[in-house]
């Protein structure tokens, strides 16, 4: 481990280890876990690697506690984390949601698994719902993000620690069982040290200065509404300035495919090196952040193109959102797998050619 720490250049590293790693780079002092697969290998990483430097890692004894630890944690001005898969980050989303309305950074990492209940250990991406619309309680969102590479679990781990403390907001890195898994070359050494912003409303305990309050009770409905004004303001000011998108293949593209995580990178395969000889152009819309979702991004697309295929992990979820972007400008499609069956580029080729043909 302590190659992957000097190392300059690239390593070979599992998409849970790159998280792991970029959380520690990115000042993560505190972990707080419980053990889950397909994400333990990001919980044993953290476990060996962050108390050599510099941090606390904690094995809660349950999701619920592994989420509040994150929340006391973050309280006291600390950069701060937790991960699961799907029916670990269920039980987490009240916590998720007392984050919110108490307006504290928190890094939440879920590595997809297939559901619904306890499902299996297979990648899937049927959580886009939980993640996107904020699974708890209450009128909040949590920024989300989607790697959909080793390389971009590493980015977007480092990245959601200064999204989360610039706007006091939980954020959601939505990663799968396959991304987690798989191993890649990646590289740290782009990473520069970590410079968190001040936090004057932290519970740090210092003498001298005025008494410092985190809650996210209001019982009076004025105040409580008060905070909530606040917080769409601040979701609005997201919304505007934090979209981030990927396009891959021709500009000219008559047909797009639209897809996050794995499904991204196997329609980057059909764009690329497509199974058969495709009767049209062929593009990829990425989703980088899957809240806030880069409508107005794929609206301008959607006025130059024929159709529009989403490919899921799902019955179809992000497809929703793309219907809302795109406002009937175009044709708009899903080819969705389930139960944690990974779909086949040569089958999604299908699909799109008997569709758009």
């Amino acid at each position: 481990m302590d190659s992957i720490q000097a190392q300059v250049g690239s390593v070979l590293i599992s998409g849970n280890e790159a998280a792991g790693e970029a959380a520690i780079r990115a000042g993560c002092r505190l972990y707080a876990g419980y053990p889950i697969t397909p994400q333990n290998e990001l919980t044993a990483y953290m476990a060996d690697q962050l108390p050599l430097r510099g941090g606390v890692f904690i094995q809660a004894e349950s999701e619920l506690a592994a989420i509040n630890m994150v929340f006391g944690a973050s309280a006291a001005g600390v950069r701060a984390m937790t991960s699961s898969s799907s029916p670990g980050i269920s039980l987490k989303q009240e916590g998720i949601s007392y984050l919110a309305g108490a307006e504290l950074p928190a890094l939440i990492i879920n590595v997809q698994r297939g559901g619904p209940g306890l499902g299996n250990i297979s990648p899937a991406q049927a959580d886009y719902f939980q993640a996107t619309r904020g699974g708890g309680h209450g009128d909040y969102k949590c920024i989300c993000l989607a790697p959909a590479s080793v390389q971009d679990v590493c980015d977007l781990t480092y990245l959601a620690f200064d999204l989360a403390d610039k706007y006091r907001t939980p954020v959601i890195v939505l990663s799968d069982g396959m991304i987690g898994q798989m191993m890649e070359a990646a590289r740290f050494d782009h990473l520069p040290p970590p410079c968190p912003p001040p936090k004057p409303w932290a519970l740090t305990g210092e003498p001298g200065r005025k008494r410092n309050l985190v809650r996210s009770f209001r019982l009076s409905p004025d105040d409580l509404e008060a905070l909530n004004l606040r917080l769409q303001a601040k979701y609005a000011e997201i919304q505007q300035t934090e979209a981030r998108w990927e396009l891959a293949g021709p500009a000219d593209a008559d047909v797009l495919l639209s897809a996050y995580g794995t499904s991204a990178r196997i329609c980057r395969q059909i764009v690329e090196r497509p199974p058969r000889p495709l009767p049209f152009k062929v593009a990829l819309f990425r989703p980088i952040t899957l809240w806030p979702f880069p409508r107005k991004a794929l609206a301008e697309l959607a006025l130059k193109v024929r159709g529009i295929l989403v490919v899921e992990m799902s019955s179809g979820q992000m497809v929703e959102d793309v219907r809302l972007a795109v406002e009937g400008r175009c044709r708009v499609e899903l080819f969705g797998r389930m139960g944690g069956q990974v779909p086949a580029a040569a089958d999604a080729t299908e699909r799109l050619v008997s569709l758009f043909g």
